[in-house]
């Protein structure tokens, strides 16, 4: 099984695993487009897959994200770890492709040999991840990267969906949040592992640190409570507290794929019925999907009814 630039799904895979770089990053496109070739890549390396260290990083755009990925990729690779990103950027309104805008920022690391960093674009997925985002993860993690970073867009507290797929969660915090800490706090604050106060130079930080504290003082005691950082990743502090909180996380077997692997992998299996469902709904012909509509319309069947028989009528086939 070949595909457009030539190559078959073992040949990648074989290229994949001995961390040839022209073989990830022709694999990863071909995941990404959702082709065969990308199909049959992602079920032959399933059994390589487990050893990276997950990281994602969220945050509202500005906080300050990209310059803090390049930042701890220069601390690991000095650690003597492989680093793997996958930034996800807007979608250009004009080709659909990934503006790059993060994978500037990251330029100076881009051509080391044990960083591989990739953009993807959005295309529309809300949750701040691109759908492909899992399959790219799979592709690096079979390469052998010791840590892969997912950065995602910011888009806000819909970025809880870093939560499905990373280990160790870090959400970036902007000085100068004031009220709106209380204002997210049930959105993307919840979901940290560690939190970090960039720009830890700036006046404001004191202020948005005493915030984060607050917030998390009067949160339920039995909660998971994240670590809090302060970083300039200009000024270079904080970056190595940093590192060593999520070596720290590693370490007590927490920062490691795999962990809470089943119930991840519901939780991705239900997203991706999801989309599958919603792409097949939209995008086909079928009376019977039209018939459906019409008595919801008219009110002889509720919503729920219809969605149940709507499923059944895609998974069927439709008539």
């Amino acid at each position: 099984m070949g595909d457009r630039l030539g190559g078959s799904a073992d040949d990648y895979v074989a290229g994949i695993l001995r961390g040839d770089r022209r073989s990830i990053a022709r694999a990863i496109s071909a995941v990404e487009n959702e082709t065969a070739t990308g199909r049959a890549i992602l079920r032959n390396i399933q059994r390589h897959l487990g050893r990276a260290q997950l990281i994602g990083i969220t945050g509202a755009p500005g906080a300050g994200k990209s310059t803090l990925v390049s930042a701890l990729i220069g601390e690991f690779l000095g650690r003597g770890r492989s680093v793997g990103v996958v930034a996800v950027d807007p979608s250009s309104p004009f080709s659909g492709g990934a503006i790059l805008g993060d994978r500037i920022r990251m330029e100076r690391h881009s051509l080391a040999e044990r960083t591989f960093i990739r953009s993807l674009a959005t295309r529309g997925h809300s949750g701040g991840l691109s759908r492909a985002v899992v399959a790219v993860v799979d592709v690096l993690d079979a390469a052998g990267f010791d840590l892969i970073i997912v950065e995602t867009v910011g888009v806000g507290q819909s970025e809880v969906e870093i939560a499905e797929i990373a280990d160790t969660r870090i959400v970036v915090c902007p000085p100068g949040l004031g009220d709106d800490v209380q204002a997210i706090k049930a959105g993307i604050l919840e979901i940290a592992d560690i939190l970090v106060v960039s720009k830890a130079d700036l006046p404001l930080a004191d202020k948005t640190e005493l915030d984060l504290r607050f917030m998390l003082s009067v949160r339920d005691p039995s909660a998971r409570q994240p670590a809090i950082v302060r970083v300039s990743s200009v000024a270079s502090i904080g970056i190595t507290e940093l590192a060593d909180s999520i070596d720290a996380r590693r370490d007590l077997g927490v920062g490691k794929r795999g962990i809470g692997s089943r119930a991840r992998m519901r939780r991705l299996f239900a997203q991706e019925a999801a989309n599958l469902l919603r792409r097949r709904m939209t995008s086909i012909e079928s009376p019977a999907l039209d018939a459906l509509c019409d008595a919801v319309a008219c009110g002889d069947i509720d919503h729920e009814q219809a969605s149940l028989q709507a499923m059944r009528l895609v998974m069927e086939g439709c008539r």
